[in-house]
């Protein structure tokens, strides 16, 4: 086959290649580009041929040349790309999401003559990803799993025993610091048992003395007491058929618990004053921030109790272990905020996001909580500023500005807080989009759109 021929059958060849092809000079320099990288990218093929490949503006390129010291590249230093996610700018500025891979071109004697990539149009993909969490969205009503928001290992992997206790009607014992989410616990074994179409009843027992606990327990007679005028239904009646969630059980009178112990043992009651047992079909659902092990110990817990709602124990992490999940739940309370308060927040700035990320949180997510709230009752619009955190985080912000720049080091700025917020998301993810769109609690596409809204280039950003 003469030369001629064989570069046209090659060029047959690679132009119905599917994926778009193409070889670039050490320099960077597009030599050589397919029918299919034209039609991906919009431009036509004589425009990629000549020009160098930051036409493109890859998302990974940018990082790597911004990366490499000595080569224009650092594809010249690793040599092989595989299956990398990435995203091309095309010529009219919108975006086209890719599988990049790429491998060096040497000559016989070693030297690298150029880079051989290849790109796979992911888009149709990367729409369905975004259709299917719109609609998971929608199916748990914006509020992550049965209200419970989490992205970390952690809580990933309470969700799964939810689902394994929900299934069981053993009694459950959820333990956990204030504030760290144990109703919420609660009430999605609830939802997602056998149980959910029955009574979902709570009561705190740390929040009634001994006679009033067991009247709220176990009903009373009329004249059972000084007071009862009449009968009163128990709480364990009016949770027949369904659960009964027992919240911080720890502080239950040491009294009142053989008689809790008996009703867990044989679902039989009676009321106060009366003699007639009463038998219903309940799961216990229990729950405490103390540790009932060392109660048991100090004999202010009965061993037995602990045994008989220990079936079943669910751990709920404090929110310092789950770090990763902070910015997740500041972008679910600042979007639910902004609703009931009818004020334009849009979040927080990048220094109240690294506040609330060294924080220790002895409240958890309720403190969290409560800390948005103040500062969205604080700010008037736009974001919220270190200015309206509350005082318990006054001496994180000294000790932030001890080893900052003082405020005249700082240049005046007027660059929206957005940008600002996405440029500081940028570089602490090193350039990745879905580190930094996890950061701002954004989908990727999000960042993408708001990195073109502000001419935002990573190889800038991330010198």
């Amino acid at each position: 086959m003469a030369g001629e021929d064989f570069r046209r059958y090659f060029d047959e060849i690679v132009n119905a290649v599917h994926d778009g092809v193409m070889i670039v000079s050490p320099d960077g320099v597009i030599r050589m580009a397919n029918a299919a990288m034209a039609r991906m990218t919009g431009y036509k093929i004589e425009e990629l041929v000549g020009a160098t490949c930051t036409i493109l503006e890859c998302d990974v390129c940018e990082i790597m040349r911004s990366e490499s010291e000595d080569k224009w590249c650092r594809l010249f230093e690793r040599e092989v790309v595989s299956n990398k996610r990435c995203m091309l700018t095309r010529k009219d500025g919108s975006y086209v999401s890719v599988l990049k891979n790429a491998k060096l071109l040497k000559d016989s004697s070693g030297c690298v003559v150029g880079a051989l990539e290849s790109y796979s149009d992911i888009t149709e993909l990367e729409n369905k990803d975004i259709k299917i969490e719109e609609l998971t969205r929608l199916l748990n009503n914006d509020h992550g799993f049965h209200g419970m928001m989490g992205q970390s290992r952690v809580m990933q992997e309470i969700f799964q025993i939810l689902d394994k206790a929900a299934r069981s009607d053993a009694t459950i014992l959820i333990t956990g610091e204030t504030g760290a989410g144990k109703e919420l616990v609660a009430r999605a074994v609830h939802d997602l048992g056998r149980r959910k179409n029955g009574p979902y009843v709570k009561i705190n027992c740390a929040a009634l003395n001994e006679s009033l606990i067991e009247s709220e327990l176990f009903g009373h007679t009329k004249g059972a007491f000084t007071g009862a005028h009449r009968h009163r239904q128990g709480l364990f009646e009016v949770a027949d058929g369904g659960d009964i969630f027992l919240d911080e059980i720890g502080d239950i009178p040491l009294s009142t618990q053989p008689k809790l112990l008996r009703v867990l043992e044989t679902k039989e009651f009676t009321h106060i004053g009366g003699e007639r047992p009463i038998c219903v079909d309940v799961r216990f659902i229990t729950a405490t921030n103390q540790d009932l092990a060392k109660l048991v110990s100090e004999g202010r817990f009965r061993q037995d109790l602990f045994f008989r709602i220990n079936v079943f124990p669910i751990a709920v992490p404090p929110l310092r272990e789950r770090r990763e999940d902070i910015a997740l739940l500041v972008n679910s309370f600042v979007h639910d905020l902004r609703e009931t308060s009818g004020k334009r927040i849009s979040g927080v700035t990048p220094e109240v996001m690294d506040l609330l990320m060294r924080y220790e949180w002895p409240g958890n997510v309720r403190e969290l909580k409560s800390t948005l709230e103040y500062g969205v009752a604080i700010a008037e619009s736009g974001v919220i500023g270190i200015e309206h955190l509350p005082a318990q985080f006054r001496p994180l912000i000294e000790s932030r500005q001890k080893y900052s720049p003082t405020p005249e080091a700082v240049p005046e700025t007027s660059e929206p807080q957005e940008k600002l917020a996405l440029i500081a998301a940028l570089r602490k993810a090193n350039g990745n989009q879905t580190h930094a769109a996890k950061i701002l609690g954004v989908h990727r596409m999000t960042v993408l759109n708001r990195m073109r809204k502000y001419g935002i280039r990573l190889h800038e950003i991330l010198r």
